[in-house]
Order: structure tokens, then C-alpha cells, then sequence
């Protein structure tokens, strides 16, 4: 399945983007929480960032306070912690519904177009990570468990 670049987003300091300004690039699109037993992916997702980004890959960072409210703080509370905590560089967003009638139009495609185990859309939990190719279309859905350190075998080889 192919996303399409006019989704729109917004970044987690107010601006209007789109999907599309990313055109090009690998992406991996996260869910994350700052309060969540996965929040140190965090570190992981930046290393990822910094060892691939001069080849065209990009991590985008989407808060979400759906899975036991993890994520409770306001824009500049998630800022401020991300970079403070784990010096975080790559593109974060305004916080995000995965799920449910108000989730996200990125994520029911990233949802449709990578299903979970048994064919379920839903997303489980924070950190669930969906690795999308230049082209747009969703590669695969990674669980929350699964470490940042262990998708470089999979994303090197869509920067080729």
C-alpha cells in the first residue's frame, strides 16, 4: 500500500506539514510516550537516525497518550523532554491518535497497509514502529518490544 503524500501533519511546534515533505525518503514512522517502559527506545530511534540520515532515512516522531497515559504532558513538556533526556533530532509531531474513530489518517494507512498479528489494525501499543520505503509504501510493522538496534538490517537495504 502506498501512503499518499497529501496527508497532513502537524508538527509538535504548531506548524502545518505533509507527509509529502518527506517525499523520497525511507521513513519509520513510531508512536512514542515519554512515560512509557519503551521510552528509552528513544535513544535507539536517534542512533538509527544518525547512522542513516545522510542516506535519506528519517524517523518521525508521533506522541500518542492512548496506552495508559503515558504521554500526559503538552507540546513543550514533550519537547523539552525528548531533547533534555535523550537528545532528540529527528522531526517530532503534535499528538496523535492511532486508534479509534478520531485516529489519524497516517495511521489507519500505515495500519491498513501493515497489519498486526492475525490481520488485527490496531496498534497494541507505544513504540509500535512501521518502516515505509521511498516510494511511500509501507514495508512493515515492528512491535513495541522490537529494539530500534534490530530494524538496520531491514532499512539499510531500501537506501540502495
Amino acid at each position: 500500500m502506498q501512503l499518499s503524500p497529501e496527508i497532513a501533519l502537524t508538527t509538535l511546534d504548531g506548524a502545518p506539514a505533509r507527509l509529502g515533505d518527506y517525499a523520497g525518503k525511507v521513513l519509520l514512522v513510531v508512536n512514542v510516550a515519554s512515560k512509557c517502559g519503551f521510552t528509552p527506545q528513544y535513544e535507539g530511534l536517534e542512533a538509527l537516525y544518525q547512522r542513516f540520515r545522510a542516506d535519506g532515512f528519517v524517523v518521525l516522531g508521533f506522541p500518542c497518550d492512548q496506552f495508559g497515559h503515558q504521554e500526559p504532558g503538552d507540546a513543550a513538556a514533550i519537547q523539552s523532554f525528548c531533547s533534555t533526556s535523550y537528545g532528540v533530532t529527528f522531526p517530532m509531531f503534535a499528538k496523535t491518535h492511532v486508534n479509534g474513530v478520531d485516529a489519524h489518517p497516517l495511521f489507519k494507512a500505515l495500519k491498513h497497509g501493515a497489519p498486526g498479528l492475525l490481520g488485527t489494525e490496531a496498534v497494541k501499543w507505544n513504540f509500535t514502529k512501521f518502516l515505509v520505503d521511498r516510494q511511500g509504501r509501507v514495508v512493515r510493522r515492528y512491535a513495541p518490544a522490537d529494539k530500534p538496534a534490530d530494524l538496520a538490517g531491514d532499512i539499510a537495504p531500501l537506501l540502495t
